[in-house]
């Protein structure tokens, strides 16, 4: 299992969660609404942050834990929806999931998910 966490646009998740609607065995995603700050901040080299000069930016944060076989299909259907052709579309990450336990019934693993 995999998890993927992506930071897109917040005018994107409309269509990236239709995109990912269509993805047969998607068991399900969550996302929130988060800012933060990447490598274009400042422009070329470090600049000092200090109180109203760090300009959070607004992102939507996805979380998805998907079995090893949806990795490829899941992230190339985010990145072709959240695609902007802009700077700062966002990022994608993909981690190992070690395991899964589902509260209700005990399952463990892909079963959980």
């Amino acid at each position: 299992m995999k998890e993927i966490k992506a930071y897109i646009k917040p005018f994107k998740l409309d269509e990236v969660m239709l995109g990912l609607s269509a993805i047969e065995g998607l068991t399900g995603m969550s996302f929130n609404r988060v800012e933060g700050y990447g490598r274009g901040r400042g422009g070329e080299g470090a600049t000092p942050l200090s109180g109203e000069d760090i300009g959070f930016v607004q992102h939507v944060k996805l979380e998805l834990v998907v079995r090893e076989e949806l990795v490829e299909r899941v992230v190339a259907t985010i990145q072709q929806h959240a695609h902007t052709g802009l700077r700062g579309d966002g990022k994608i990450y993909v981690l190992e999931v070690v395991d899964a336990v589902r509260i209700s019934t005990g399952e463990r693993g892909e079963a959980a998910v």
